[in-house]
């Protein structure tokens, strides 16, 4: 199966972010099997589950679970890529957050965003999906600390959101979180995000440059073509994550969504060694395994949002994925 990516790029960033707390990332890629040396090299990806086990080993090399927040203080436009400079070229945050959200999957594919009005507020929406290793905390908590701490350099001026959401449970030490965020903090949320005032996202931007703006969109979108030619795998995982809670998504939906024939959607799977039904039972173990560390959720909630039309489906399935049931799953959490 063609597997999820992080741009090295971010990964740089990362790697600051964990050398600052201490962690030796030199010996800990070795470790890991991840190339040291591929993070000077701009196009270079590394595979996101090698991201996932890099944060969860800096977590026991450091003896801190908030070693994540570390990225608010390594902010460089490069480390979001080429996604950086067109964000600072926007005329405000709100085009840029656009932007962002149009180009993330260049930064990293196992991270979708949104952005959407919320109330009276704007809201920058980040799910973290993994690939074949449920991600940790620490990975959405550093998206989020970059985002605002690059905002609040774009701006020149101490941003802070109207609130902050994490799906995570409340930590036992919050102070990090109070002094990086500077705002209210939510946590066991339905989602991680930012949000913001109106005002603060529409102020126009220092950096603002609408020829430059047009410059970095082509760069992008030429970069996002190149690299989506072959990644139909990621576009199917993205609108099944849309289509599962209104039910069991049919081929021929998905194939409409993605504007291609089911003959052709078929054969671009298969070219990359994977199927819709695979890919399918794949998506729905991995979000099986997220909705599960959220205790507001009900078995019988997220065996519909599962796209479960019956809970004893969801119950075979997952006894099928995990050898237990979801119910005996969740208390060893």
């Amino acid at each position: 199966m063609s597997e999820r990516t992080t741009s090295a790029s971010w990964a740089s960033g990362i790697v600051q972010a964990l050398e600052m707390g201490g962690v030796d990332c030199r010996a800990l890629f070795a470790e890991l099997g991840l190339d040291y040396e591929a993070l000077s090299d701009a196009d270079a990806r590394f595979p996101q589950d090698g991201m996932t086990r890099l944060w969860a080993r800096a977590v026991e090399l450091s003896g801190n679970p908030a070693i994540g927040l570390n990225m608010a203080s390594v902010v460089r436009p490069s480390s979001f890529h080429v996604v950086g400079y067109a964000v600072m070229s926007s005329r405000n945050l709100k085009e840029g957050f656009t932007r962002l959200v149009r180009y993330q999957r260049i930064i990293a594919e196992g991270a979708d965003l949104s952005f959407q009005q919320v109330g009276d507020s704007y809201g920058l929406i980040l799910a973290i999906h993994g690939d074949r290793l449920v991600p940790v905390r620490q990975s959405a908590e550093a998206s989020l600390a970059y985002t605002l701490a690059f905002c609040r350099w774009m701006t020149g001026k101490p941003l802070k959101p109207r609130e902050v959401r994490f799906q995570s449970d409340t930590p036992v030490d919050i102070a990090p979180y109070q002094q990086v965020f500077q705002a209210p903090l939510r946590f066991n949320a339905d989602h991680y995000a930012l949000i913001f005032e109106r005002a603060d996202l529409e102020t126009q931007l220092p950096s603002a440059n609408e020829s430059l703006a047009q410059l970095h969109d082509r760069f992008a979108g030429e970069y996002l073509a190149r690299f989506s030619g072959s990644r139909v795998t990621h576009q199917v995982r993205q609108v099944l994550c849309r289509l599962l809670p209104q039910g069991e998504p049919k081929r021929d939906l998905v194939a409409q969504a993605l504007h291609l024939s089911q003959r052709t959607l078929q054969r671009r799977l298969q070219e990359e060694g994977t199927s819709f039904q695979q890919l399918l039972d794949d998506t729905r173990r991995e979000l099986a395994l997220q909705y599960l560390s959220q205790r507001n959720l009900t078995l019988l909630e997220i065996s519909y949002l599962l796209g479960f039309a019956d809970p004893s489906n969801f119950f075979r399935a997952f006894r099928r994925w995990f050898g237990s049931t979801p119910g005996e799953y969740r208390s060893r959490l």
